[in-house]
């Protein structure tokens, strides 16, 4: 035998060390070609829709220690439309969402059979009345134009706040439900017109009153403190966190919500919005 073409050692296996190496290094390029994937796969951002407004910055803040804790990143969708997040949900587009309050989730289902169910609550985000030129809701004049969110809910929402305020009789029987048809007493005329909440603040430029969600006021610069009226803490219109029925208790999910629900958020709400949300933990 030549010398310098020595035989190779045979493997418990029988295997020669070429053939080895070669199955070695096929299987760490496979794993190298899997790993991406699989990592891939790990980081799969958990997205959340939510409406324009203080709810989208109090989701990145959650985000970002969730991020911090799970190493999971999350993606806060946001929408324009009150109609849209339930919409995406629904068709999977995003896992969860937090804009609204039960009696709207409610219609939604009602309206569009959307299997989706409310898991837990978040905020109170109190609605207002505000005006431009107006400092005391006395001054209101006879027959005066008041502006309010064209959806069942917000609408019966700000029908109730204007009962609340006393400008307003409305059916006692109709409880959350009430609409335009259900005021009983009007003692000034006023004539209510129901347009698209995002356009509410704007309409104060065309009229004495409007009913303007939180989140809208502040987009359009709205100092919540400059609300004639507002809903208190005792509200029952607090924000809830949807998901689809069959995703309830997600865990990735459940972790979010148990944060966003800790007392490190409820204090940055409570500072970086000065009482004007409220959290309800």
């Amino acid at each position: 035998m030549d010398r310098l073409s020595p035989t190779l050692p045979r493997s418990r296996t029988g295997l020669d060390l070429a053939v080895m190496k070669t199955l070695i290094k096929t299987a760490v390029v496979a794993l190298g070609l899997a790993l991406p994937s699989l990592g891939a796969h790990a980081a799969q951002p958990l997205t959340v829709g939510v409406s324009a407004g203080p709810y989208a910055e109090i989701l990145e803040y959650v985000g970002h220690l969730y991020e911090q804790q799970e190493g999971i990143p999350v993606k806060v969708v946001e929408f324009a439309d009150y109609t849209l997040p339930n919409a995406a949900l629904a068709q999977g587009d995003i896992d969860f969402n937090n804009f609204q309050h039960k009696p709207y989730l409610e219609n939604q289902i009602r309206a569009r059979g959307y299997d989706l169910s409310a898991v837990e609550p978040s905020i109170v985000v109190p609605l207002g009345l505000y005006s431009k030129g107006l400092t005391r809701l006395e001054d209101l004049p006879q027959g005066a134009q008041v502006a309010i969110p064209n959806d069942p809910s917000n609408g019966a929402r700000a029908l109730l706040l204007l009962q609340q305020a006393g400008l307003l009789s409305l059916d006692p029987g109709r409880g959350v439900d009430v609409s335009v048809a259900d005021i009983t007493g009007n003692p000034r005329d006023l004539k209510i017109r129901e347009i698209d909440a995002a356009q509410l603040p704007r309409a104060l430029d065309d009229v004495p009153l409007a009913a303007v969600p939180l989140n809208y006021a502040l987009a359009a610069k709205l100092d919540p403190k400059s609300a004639l009226v507002r809903e208190g803490a005792d509200s029952p219109w607090g924000l809830w966190f949807v998901t689809r029925t069959a995703d309830r208790e997600e865990p990735r999910i459940r972790k979010f919500i148990a944060l966003y629900r800790s007392a490190p958020v409820r204090d940055f709400i409570l500072t970086r919005f000065e009482g004007s949300i409220l959290p309800t933990w």
